[in-house]
């Protein structure tokens, strides 16, 4: 959130490029591996299912008898919510899409989250203790990482549409709407350009979810970093100084004032997503 004042000569454009540079493996080419990112979105994955496995056990083992507590009423809060969200939205019959919309609403928020860490703190200690060139500690703000999560919903939207309507129907819903079949001239001429038309709209949908994510995370990251250079390069002296003085508590009030709107954010985006793989594995489950 707040970066601390940082004592070397350093720009704030160098500060912000590297903050935004992944610790990567390869080289930076399209074969690069960002080991921060699998890092991170496996850790989070494992905080995420260990927790909730514990809240469940914990239940189990108490069998109703004894209250609950504070994180196990907060963990049924969130299951009963996107149950709730599931129910309403899906019209099919699958025991996946509850557990993949907690897992996707969960996880992302997780990714997410780690934007309110202060921006500094996480890349200082990796560098510090670790001896790491660099350290992006938001998941969600590598492209890499939201397109593997939509590439995955997207998979799973065909491999349920072939499943539900067979290969045939799968094919026939892209090519023949609004026609049951091309029993026309006229019709059998527009079958390409419906093939057209619909590959574009389905093809979309795993692009929109990447990028709606990616885009807000990165801009919220980008605004974190415009605030943490506002004492960039202040000494000691400069930041007891009247005029630096003003300049932390200006920086303190925008990186609080943001991390607050930030949070509401993290979570609507996490809902976005959530709610659009729904949308995307009931449409799937439809017959035409």
């Amino acid at each position: 959130m707040l970066a601390a004042s940082d004592l070397s000569d350093q720009t704030a454009t160098s500060y912000i490029v590297h903050h935004l540079q992944n610790l990567s493996y390869g080289g930076d080419g399209f074969w690069s591996v960002h080991l921060d990112s699998l890092f991170f979105s496996v850790f989070l994955a494992l905080l995420f299912g260990g927790s909730f496995y514990a809240a469940a056990r914990n239940a189990v083992r108490q069998g109703g008898s004894g209250p609950p507590t504070r994180f196990q009423s907060f963990v049924e809060l969130v299951v009963e919510f996107v149950d709730s969200q599931v129910k309403e939205t899906f019209r099919g019959e699958s025991r996946l899409i509850a557990p993949l919309a907690l897992t996707i609403f969960c996880w992302v928020f997780l990714f997410n989250a780690m934007d309110v860490v202060p921006v500094d703190l996480l890349p200082a200690i990796g560098e510090g203790v670790l001896g790491l060139h660099a350290l992006k500690v938001v998941p969600s703000t590598d492209l890499n990482i939201t397109f593997g999560m939509s590439l995955t919903v997207f998979v799973l939207c065909i491999y349920f549409s072939v499943k539900i309507k067979g290969f045939s129907g799968f094919i026939a819903e892209l090519t023949l709407q609004p026609f049951s079949s091309p029993s026309k001239p006229v019709q059998v001429l527009l079958v390409p350009i419906n093939f057209l038309l619909e590959s574009i709209t389905f093809l979309a949908r795993p692009v929109s979810l990447a990028l709606r994510l990616y885009g807000n995370l990165y801009a919220g990251e980008m605004i974190f970093l415009l605030i943490a250079v506002m004492t960039l390069n202040l000494g000691l002296a400069e930041l007891l100084s009247f005029g630096g003085i003003l300049a932390g508590i200006a920086q303190f009030l925008a990186g609080l004032v943001w991390a607050l709107f930030h949070l509401l954010v993290i979570t609507l985006q996490a809902f976005i997503f959530m709610m659009l793989t729904i949308v995307y594995m009931s449409m799937a489950h439809e017959h035409h």
